[in-house]
């Protein structure tokens, strides 16, 4: 031990004392904060199953891997980080003594195989994501990076950090051969072997090289501590709780039924709601406490903003950038909450606000920086001149498409966190689009979204050539199915076709089902996803006490209900037993594909067509129902099918979802039209999906292009029901065959009577 081994080895034992100081302040802080939000005692579910999640999502970097190159790197790095903590302690031993080998294992042959290819695999890994946030950089691709909004300052830092450690573990291994300092077995340092052969004999240099190790590491965790919205560096320690505690105890993703609203832990009774209920999220303390854990979680890695349906055409919703501004103004407030600070009694003037161009309509909280009397007393959603932290705009973009909360590789609940705005929004400060209002209206008073008289649920009937029952009291025995129309299908012309078209199979293939008629209601979802949980409250409990109804004396397994529409198979399915309905609920794909495998339904006529599938939202990414519509496409034959890029999980939404349907789109490209022109590209005759939403959504920009010159008009959008059913029809049939006459019956199930049917018609 010499004189330049004292000197580094005490500056290290002293910056590691301070380092540690820091750390646990900055823990001790962090955690007293989240405590501040509302209490979800929903989270603490069984053991077993959240711990059996935390470990494939974590060693198994399974949601990493989505994007497998990135992912593969991420998991280098992120094995480094953990794995090769030994070498920073190590790395203390070495300081002062060169020769100094970790006790037990500090000669083991497959310790040191594991230390050099990790390490390897740390640097080549770090490379490669430096490589790739430079190749997607903002600077290059402007807006559509998924960078744009992110800290690029702290992305470099820690980037900084992770090569430097890096290089300094192989240098250190090279050195201890090179300088003869270790016993270990030769294969057992393959890179830093060979490192070794342009390294000099020093070990004065290996214990330099350790205290910078040691002084980058601890420099790490000196910033860390004094900069608690560093996401990009705190997801290290916080991502692990974060999983462990998502939603769903089974370990899917937050996406599915929504939450019930809740204060103080426990749900709203709305008939008799207490006092000092908080309807949702007003102010940042309003949030739970997994809320703020989330927001702490981000790694501003912007997977979200890349996927979602806003952002990607114009709008200023990216769920990046909502939850890194509820982040910075939590711990920007933080004082206040934990009484460290009082606010001043009067709001300060936000009209003096000037943000950048980037900022007007991106980042909210960028308004106001800083801990100040403006941080504590400014609006949870404002605009610019209130000085809110989320702009409206931001807010009313989202159509709970759930692509953001798919691709999230560190569960943030994205789309609870926006209801829950929205919620606040709608039930206090009765602020909304004008537009939802009348939805909303008609909702109350008739008990649909467009306001037509119940009587008018029973006209899609009229045309069909058999009769259809309608539930009257207690279903008889031999109905298996109760087939729940939905809104839009006995309303909309062009969902009422899909209607019929289900109706004919279930006929044919010999189903027996009943419906509803006059006496079914909305169920809901579009109250709930435009955070009116009261409206929803009250349809829900109706339905249920008809569906119980109709049900009675059933057992479980037996209360089988069929829909068309994703969202009502969303609602009734999943979100109804948190009021009591308990039902087991299909969508239609999954049925008529069931029948068909059973030979029910047997496809015979050639469908000689060309089709791309449009996943619906509410029906893949929330319920995970991928497979049955595209087994159903592929069982008819002549039938060509091509996948758009965006499908499945990433599949691309339509505009509809929450809510939005019934809500103008004023800012940038209409979604629906960037739906349909990427659908366009693979020039197809047939647009196939699965929802009413998305035939409405698809359908309009579908004609627009018509009226434009850029589609042809032989292109149509059909549910995968219209097409099973037009191979169940005459051979010769319109929509069936190459050069087929052109149909215009009005009546027409299968829609074999679109504008033209020959593929590339003009």
């Amino acid at each position: 031990m010499g004189p330049l081994q004292v000197v580094l080895g005490t500056i290290s034992v002293i910056f590691l004392i301070v380092s540690v100081v820091f750390a646990y302040r900055a823990v001790r802080a962090m955690v007293r904060i989240i405590r501040t939000g509302q209490p979800d005692s929903t989270r603490n579910g069984p053991v077993g199953p959240r711990l059996k999640t935390l470990l494939v999502e974590s060693l198994g970097h399974t949601r990493m891997l989505k994007w497998s190159s990135i992912g593969v790197a991420h998991w280098f790095v992120f094995l480094g980080f953990y794995g090769l903590f030994l070498t920073l302690v190590e790395a203390f031993g070495e300081v002062w003594n060169p020769a100094f080998h970790l006790p037990l294992v500090g000669e083991l042959g497959v310790w040191n195989l594991f230390a050099d290819i990790i390490g390897t695999g740390t640097v080549l890994g770090i490379l490669y994501l430096i490589y790739r946030r430079q190749k997607d950089h903002p600077r290059r691709q402007g807006r559509t990076s998924r960078f744009a909004g992110s800290n690029e300052g702290r992305g470099y830092f820690v980037e900084a950090v992770v090569l430097i450690v890096g290089v300094c573990i192989l240098l250190i291994r090279g050195l201890k051969v090179s300088s003869d300092l270790t016993d270990a077995p030769a294969w057992s340092h393959p890179v830093s072997g060979l490192l070794a052969t342009v390294l000099p004999n020093s070990p004065d240099l290996l214990s330099v090289v350790a205290f910078v190790k040691i002084v980058i590491s601890l420099v790490w965790v000196v910033v860390l501590s004094r900069t608690l919205n560093m996401g990009v560096a705190w997801h290290r320690f916080s991502a692990f709780p974060n999983i462990y505690f998502k939603r769903h105890d089974d370990g899917s993703v937050a996406l599915g039924p929504l939450q019930a609203m809740t204060s103080g832990g426990k749900p709203i009774d709305f008939e008799d709601p207490d006092e000092d209920a908080i309807f949702g999220r007003g102010k940042i303390e309003d949030f739970t406490w997994k809320g703020m854990l989330d927001f702490t979680t981000c790694t501003e890695c912007g997977r979200c903003q890349s996927q979602c349906p806003a952002w990607n055409t114009g709008k200023p919703l990216s769920p990046k950038m909502v939850v890194m501004d509820l982040r910075d103004h939590l711990y920007a407030k933080a004082p206040y909450l934990l009484g460290e600070k009082t606010a001043s009694e009067t709001a300060p003037d936000y009209d003096v606000l000037k943000p950048s161009d980037e900022q007007v309509w991106a980042s909210g909280y960028a308004r106001i920086e800083g801990t100040n009397d403006a941080q504590a007393h400014r609006p949870l959603v404002g605009t610019l001149e209130e000085g809110g932290v989320i702009d409206p705009d931001v807010l009313w973009s989202c159509t709970n498409c759930g692509a953001c909360v798919e691709q999230c590789p560190v569960d943030i609940e994205h789309i609870d966190h926006i209801e829950d705005m929205r919620r606040y929004q709608v039930l206090i400060e009765s602020n909304f689009p004008s537009e939802a209002g009348v939805m909303l209206r008609n909702l109350e008073n008739r008990g649909n979204p467009w306001g037509v008289q119940a009587s008018t649920r029973e006209d899609w009937m009229k045309d069909l050539d058999f009769e259809v029952r309608q539930a009257d009291g207690p279903l008889p025995l031999d109905v298996e199915y109760l087939f729940w129309v939905g809104c839009a299908g006995a309303i909309d012309d062009r969902a009422k076709k899909v209607t019929k078209a289900v109706a004919e199979l279930l006929h044919t293939a010999g189903v027996e089902f009943a419906v509803l008629g006059s006496g079914e209601t909305c169920s809901g979802d579009p109250a709930r996803r435009m955070g009116n949980e009261f409206v929803f409250q009250m349809l829900a409990q109706e339905n249920v006490e008809t569906l119980n109804g109709v049900f009675e004396g059933r057992v479980p397994g037996m209360r089988k209900i069929v829909t068309t529409c994703p969202h009502c198979f969303n609602s009734l399915g999943r979100e109804y037993p948190q009021v009591g309905g308990d039902y087991e609920v299909v969508h239609h794909t999954q049925l008529l594909n069931q029948l068909v495998a059973d030979g029910r339904l047997t496809p015979v006529t050639p469908v000689d067509r060309k089709v791309t599938y449009h996943d619906p939202c509410f029906l893949g990414r929330h319920n995970k129902v991928y497979t049955p519509p595209r087994e159903i496409l592929e069982s008819v034959q002549g039938l060509s099918t091509q996948e758009m890029h965006r499908c499945k999980d990433r599949g691309f939404c339509c505009g509809a979802g929450g809510a939005r349907m019934w809500m103008e789109e004023k800012i940038g490209k209409r979604i629906n039209m960037e739906r349909t022109e990427e659908a366009l590209d693979l020039d197809p005759d047939v647009i196939s999906t699965a929802c009413p939403f998305c035939i409405t959504m698809l359908s309009d920009a579908l004609t627009t292009k018509k009226q434009n010159g850029e589609a042809g008009e032989h292109v149509e959008v059909l549910d995968v029901s219209q097409i099973l059913l037009r191979s169940l029809a005459p051979v010769g049939t319109p929509g069936t065959e190459h050069g087929a006459e052109v149909g215009t019956e009005t009546d027409d199930v299968a829609g074999t009577g679109s504008a033209a049917t020959e593929h590339g018609a003009q």
